[in-house]
């Protein structure tokens, strides 16, 4: 992650990479084939977002500086736990903090994410933006009064689960780094028709001016 959000006080900016690093430390994360091992055992539904979720679509590599699942943020106790009995840490990232999320601070926002690694010694290894769910529908947190099956908002390869290209893109869509401009390039040619109007629809309503709600 490059860099990855930074943890900052009310009112303060974020902070740098290298002072992020040396606050927080750096990432080694997870790739496909260790995610799976990883998360072995836990029995609740999860799936992969952002660009490992654009690169299972689209078929063209690139490197990754992170690994992004999701879960409903209804499960995120049960991962705490899944993982604290194998030793691994959990903190919460959220606007204002990169604090722990354990028997001390349980209380999360659905919308924020939670981060991973063994120790403070350690790398992050995980980031799982949390997701969340209305009468057992995946809602849009973006767009809160979108909601839909998760068999709609995801689809399946090789056994694993992947958000929705079009989705991903629109979680996208704000963001200027390259990787992001890179994804964009690779995965919007391969959007069909019914892709396109989503994700033009979506964009639209919290970005009119948007380049995607013009023209898609």
């Amino acid at each position: 992650m490059t860099p990855p959000p930074s943890p900052k006080p009310v009112g303060a900016g974020p902070l740098p990479p290298a002072e992020f690093l040396r606050w927080y430390g750096g990432w080694d994360p997870l790739d496909l084939t260790s995610v799976v091992e990883f998360l072995r055992g836990f029995d609740r539904p999860w799936w992969i977002v952002g660009g490992w979720a654009l690169e299972a679509f689209t078929g063209i590599g690139r490197p990754h500086e992170d690994m992004d699942i999701s879960i409903d943020a209804a499960d995120a106790e049960c991962l705490r736990r899944f993982l604290a009995e194998r030793g691994w840490t959990t903190w919460n990232m959220d606007d204002g903090w990169l604090r722990p999320f354990d028997h001390r601070f349980r209380e999360i926002r659905p919308t924020s994410n939670i981060w991973v690694r063994a120790d403070a010694r350690s790398p992050w290894i995980l980031d799982v933006p949390l997701t969340p769910f209305r009468d057992g529908l995946w809602i849009n947190k973006k767009l809160p009064g979108q909601a839909m099956r998760l068999e709609d908002a995801t689809w399946t390869d090789g056994g694993l689960r992947y958000l929705q290209p079009e989705i991903v893109l629109f979680m996208k869509h704000a963001q200027v780094r390259g990787k992001d401009v890179h994804d964009a390039e690779q995965a919007l040619p391969l959007l069909g028709p019914r892709r396109r109007e989503w994700l033009r629809d979506a964009v639209s309503q919290v970005a009119p001016d948007h380049d995607w709600a013009r023209s898609m």
